[in-house]
């Protein structure tokens, strides 16, 4: 699970801004929005607010570039990725840590990089004590062939394996660690270095980042008749008028009439530079689902054989006829993006939802909310997401310190704080509240003194 997230020097960020997942002690509504790991209670939710350009889409953005980072080493086009309201920024680190759970084990992973000159300088990985302490597992600084520390216990011959690892990736500035010991790296499954597999793999397989436009999802929740039999079930209690949910096979030569030609080579280049990665347990058939112009199409990629491609057909009441997912409103469309957090077989698994409400009706968002807080009840699976709603700002819905704000001060730097920090009274109408700005975070808009002709 989500602990923390740090970041630095990134976008909007300017100095370190954090949003925690531990919840507050003090407060005594929605007891069951928390997950107790050892002695740390931690929430499930996090809905952030702001105005339009506060920030917001870049908190999400932070977790996005964590990702990308362990997967291809800093992002082309990163360089000006800095926070740039002020000069000094541009050979300034830029910093970004993460605090989550793998099982019951606490870990604290973090990078930094100066952005602009698209070079790593440092690299952490440690392990969190329940009293406040930490012991490093290994650390990476500028120049210097990565170490590990006296809290890696391993054996000599894994040392000495460690020592050639460490030595190989020497001169490496745009690449991670981590991220090495993880491409075809030998180690056995029981093995005190296993850390750098279960670490790695919590951040690329767990964390779930779906943006406005995101046009691929792990939308297992696609892929066989039960599940579609769910999912029917599921949309028709939010009323868009779909009562029935298939899948219809299709071949690669109709899926490239229905898409661009760039969308239909990206999503084959992106599931070949999966396959080619040694993450752990990653089957052998890839299957994804991409949504492309309105359509979904899910995908399964098997060695020595051609993709298996279906697409969604939907039923609309007593009508004869298929609906294609493009013939759908916005609002249903959305709706199909967001459900397999609902129905999707996973476990331990956060999603970052940048405006989970775009396209959809407030009592839709609510219902949404509702069926995945009543879905995972009691389980390790947290919700992150931005949105404008003022009316889902309910403390019947959200614990007061699972709502956060993110706000530019006056020099253009985001700044991320809490509800909790104000106090409110748990009867308090929080919208109205945050409307008239007593929070902040909401838009200033000034007379612009046009003079008439």
């Amino acid at each position: 699970m989500l602990v923390k997230i740090s970041i630095e020097n990134f976008k909007s960020f300017d100095q370190k801004e954090e949003l925690s997942m531990i919840s507050s002690s003090k407060i005594r509504g929605n007891k069951n929005h928390r997950v107790k790991i050892k002695q740390t209670q931690l929430l499930t939710n996090a809905v952030v607010y702001g105005a339009n350009a506060s920030g917001k889409s870049n908190l999400v953005a932070a977790f996005a570039f964590i990702k990308r980072t362990l997967l291809e080493g800093l992002p082309i086009g990163s360089a000006n990725d800095f926070c740039r309201n002020k000069e000094a920024n541009k050979t300034r680190e830029s910093v970004f840590e993460l605090q989550f759970t793998v099982g019951d084990t606490f870990y604290a992973y973090g990078f930094s990089a100066i952005l602009s000159q698209e070079k790593i300088t440092g690299e952490w990985l440690y392990e969190l004590l329940q009293d406040g302490g930490a012991r490093r597992l290994f650390e990476r600084e500028e120049g210097k062939t990565p170490i590990l520390g006296d809290a890696a216990k391993i054996t000599d011959s894994e040392k000495i394996r460690f020592t050639v690892y460490s030595e190989d990736f020497a001169g490496q500035e745009n690449r991670l660690f981590l991220s090495e010991m993880n491409r075809g790296k030998r180690f056995d499954s029981d093995s005190n270095m296993s850390f750098f597999r279960e670490v790695f793999s919590w951040i690329v397989n767990n964390i779930v980042v779906v943006n406005p436009n995101s046009r691929i999802s792990s939308a297992g929740a696609y892929y066989n008749s039960k599940s579609l039999e769910n999912i029917s079930a599921l949309i028709r209690i939010f009323d868009t008028g779909v009562t029935d949910v298939k899948t219809k096979r299709i071949s690669i030569e109709e899926m490239k009439k229905t898409v661009p030609p760039e969308d239909f080579k990206g999503v084959f280049a992106q599931l070949n530079a999966l396959r080619q990665t040694s993450i752990p347990n990653l089957p052998l058939a890839q299957q994804s689902t991409w949504r492309i112009n309105g359509d979904f199409f899910n995908i399964c990629v098997k060695p020595n054989s051609e993709p298996e491609i279906s697409t969604l057909v939907l039923k609309h009441g007593s009508s004869a006829f298929d609906f294609n997912m493009s013939d759908e409103s916005d609002g249903t469309k959305r709706l199909f993006d967001l459900i397999d957090m609902i129905l999707g077989d996973r476990s331990d698994t956060v999603f970052i939802v940048d405006e989970l409400d775009r396209s959809l009706h407030p009592k839709l968002t609510e219902q949404f909310l509702k069926q995945f807080m009543e879905a995972h009840d009691g389980a390790r699976m947290q919700l992150v997401f931005t949105t404008h709603e003022d009316r889902i700002m309910d403390q019947n819905l959200f614990r007061r310190d699972e709502i956060w704000f993110i706000e530019k001060n006056a020099e253009e730097a985001s700044k991320i704080y809490s509800l909790d920090r104000f106090k409110e009274r748990y009867d308090k109408k929080l919208s109205k509240s945050y409307l008239e700005g007593r929070y902040g975070a909401v838009p200033v808009f000034p007379l612009l003194g046009f003079k008439g002709a």
